[in-house]
């Protein structure tokens, strides 16, 4: 990592840190509010008019146009709403910001909910951006907050902004204000070059954080969301490192021969587990980050790999072939109470248990074609969410409503591959790719930023 990628990162970092609110609405009652359901499967997107935040000029002006730009394609890329075209609008951002909607116009045009703002330039070169909220067909204020922070923090704040938007609208958290780190793939099949990256969570503030010497492997982020661990090849020997974001400081955890799965953090982030092949046979090991002390979780003569923490830290998910095919199984923390949780046909893969511990997401193999779905933790309700030529590395967003994933297709003469990041959301539907300069596979979805 450069010194000018640390910067950047930095100052992203020191927006939550500058974090005020100033106020927020009494709620209103139940029946008169606007209010996404986001239990009932897939949803109509809510029609919202998202105003450009008013300025005074030149950058106050500029900044927010940037905002309110990037709260509306958070918000639509969720899938849970459908921002209006603001050429429509029948009352401006300067109205709007010394007064009180014209509810009659904002249902006009079909808002059901409206969202506005103001930036300020402060003395000390910070700026302030607030932002309202208001249920259109029940003609309420909803909610208004105000942010402060380095105005090169605006992006971060526009996340924020849309997380907020979205946990006052579904009453669940939001995952805008994320990152995405992957593998960016480059170069032929027979010599590919893999580097470790890094971006927000919808493509932007993208960086490079190794230079491709040598191969890396299944990123994965810590609780904390400062860390990340990955596999490199340093002379052809597989290699685990910790990457702190912040510092661009790269330690060796340890070489582990005959490793093959990359370790995954435990809640805590005290511990990683990971899979080896000691003696013949591939079995887990769950590896101490304070004391550095391993301890072997699994003894099977078949293969087990894949492990995925629960979110409370109590139980693991992991794939097995013990019982004559790749299929998923569910183990205590310590190894104990191993006991098969899949049983259809075809194989099934790189389990990964969401944060909300209610789904566990896989990928499964039927011949040719690849599977993502999902299955709950008691083995019941298996849904498959997307099929293709291939599909793989399954990534939950921090709410478990939205994962990412990526695609191989097919390139050139089709003895190549080409392999894009994509999102989907829990019940199947809104599948969207994430743009990179690159091709991309191995996502891992952080934490919201503290």
């Amino acid at each position: 990592m450069t010194k000018k990628t640390r910067l950047l990162l930095k100052a992203a970092g020191c927006a939550g840190a500058l974090l005020l609110a100033l106020g927020v609405a009494a709620p209103a009652p139940a029946r008169a509010e606007v209010r996404i359901d986001i239990t009932k499967g897939v949803v109509e997107p809510l029609p919202i008019a998202i105003t450009s935040f008013a300025g005074a000029g030149g950058r106050e002006a500029q900044v927010g146009s940037d905002i309110s730009k990037v709260v509306a394609a958070d918000l639509e890329r969720s899938g849970l709403f459908r921002p209006l075209d603001p050429k429509g609008f029948l009352q401006t951002p300067d109205q709007l910001r010394s007064g009180e909607p014209r509810y009659q116009d904002w249902r006009a045009v079909g808002a059901q909910a409206l969202v506005a703002g103001n930036t300020t330039a402060m003395g000390d070169g910070r700026m302030k951006v607030d932002f309202r909220l208001w249920d259109v067909a029940a003609g309420q204020y909803m909610q208004g907050l105000s942010y402060t922070a380095t105005a090169d923090s605006w992006r971060r704040i526009a996340h924020i902004i849309a997380d907020a938007i979205y946990k006052r609208l579904t009453g669940e958290e939001g995952y805008f204000d994320t990152r995405i780190v992957y593998v960016a793939e480059s170069g032929p099949a027979n010599a590919r070059k893999k580097q470790l990256a890094i971006m927000d969570q919808d493509g932007e503030n993208h960086q490079f954080l190794t230079d491709g010497k040598n191969l890396v492997l299944t990123p994965r982020f810590s609780p904390a969301t400062q860390e990340i661990t990955y596999m490199s090849y340093f002379n052809k020997k597989p290699r685990v490192y910790l990457f702190n974001i912040d510092s661009g400081r790269q330690e060796v955890l340890g070489d582990f021969v005959g490793m093959t799965f990359a370790p995954r953090f435990s809640p805590d982030g005290n511990k990683v587990v990971m899979s080896m092949a000691q003696n013949g046979n591939t079995d887990i090991y769950a590896l101490d980050l304070r004391t550095r002390r391993q301890t072997q979780l699994t003894d099977s003569p078949g293969i087990d790999t894949g492990p995925s923490y629960s979110p409370d830290g109590q139980r693991i998910v992991f794939e097995s072939d013990r019982g004559g095919s790749q299929q998923l199984y569910i183990m205590n923390a310590d190894g104990s109470g191993q006991k098969r949780l899949t049983f259809g046909e075809g194989r099934y893969g790189t389990p990964v248990w969401s944060p909300r511990g209610d789904l566990i997401a896989f990928t499964r193999q039927r011949g040719s074609s690849f599977a993502l779905g999902v299955i709950r933790p008691d083995g019941t309700g298996e849904r498959i969410l997307t099929e293709s030529f291939h599909v793989e590395g399954p990534t939950w967003a921090p709410n478990g409503r939205v994962l990412s994933f990526f695609r191989d297709v097919p390139a050139g003469d089709g003895r190549g591959r080409s392999a894009k990041l994509y999102t989907i959301d829990v019940t199947g539907a809104n599948e969207r790719r994430v743009i990179t300069p690159l091709d991309g596979s191995d996502p891992a979805w952080s934490p919201l930023i503290p």
